[in-house]
């Protein structure tokens, strides 16, 4: 019998998040054991523990779901994250992207569509709502069009080939493989890219890079 797809929620809403947990833990190829209303205790205990599949709400109290994606993908690069969120809007959903999801389901989704977006993911597909596909189509195709266009953000060629990576949702040592160079060297860039563009931040480097 194979492994069943373990499960872990981060979502602040305990009634939404004691009934996913009972909908994943009726399916036979499913566990959940994990359940975290807040993503300071997501990021404590899922580095330590990591499941295959983490589904994560957007706006949780403190840190967001968005965040918590970047600093649980730092220790535990193999997790897949799906977001569950009542955002539709490009923003929310772009800097998810960014971050490192590779599903996006709204609240509104029936159970068993859910239940197919785990196994979606799980099976390395990115599950999203038709219209949540839709706006990133639409978004993808207006950001070919800008990348056509001159730039002129201060940067050389090798710091835009580092945040065009860290837009794909890169960690630095998987940009370091990537390049060829020490993962010291690509924090070393990524400092003066941040300097260059006065940013104090991954999301704020890559909406500047995406927005130009």
């Amino acid at each position: 019998m194979p492994e069943s797809i373990k499960i872990a929620i981060i979502e602040d809403i305990k009634d939404i998040a004691n009934e996913l947990q009972e909908v994943f833990n009726n399916e036979d190829d499913m566990i959940c054991n994990q359940v975290y209303h807040n993503a300071e205790d997501a990021i404590t205990f899922l580095t330590k523990n990591p499941s295959d599949i983490v589904l994560v709400d957007i706006g949780l109290p403190g840190i967001d779901g968005i965040e918590a994606i970047i600093k649980i993908r730092e220790c535990c690069p193999k997790i897949e994250f799906c977001m569950f969120t009542v955002f539709e809007d490009n923003q929310k959903i772009f800097k998810s992207i960014q971050a490192g999801a590779k599903g996006y389901i709204l609240k509104n989704s029936a159970p068993d569509r859910i239940i197919k977006s785990i196994r979606e993911l799980y099976k390395g597909g990115s599950p999203m709502n038709p219209e949540i596909a839709r706006k990133v189509i639409n978004a993808f195709s207006k950001h070919t069009k800008i990348n056509t266009q001159s730039t002129d953000l201060p940067l050389t060629k090798r710091e835009f080939e580092l945040v065009e990576l860290l837009s794909h949702g890169l960690l630095y040592k998987e940009i370091a493989s990537k390049l060829e160079i020490s993962t010291g060297t690509v924090k070393q860039h990524i400092h003066k890219i941040y300097n260059k563009l006065q940013v104090n931040n991954r999301t704020e480097a890559i909406n500047l890079y995406l927005n130009r």
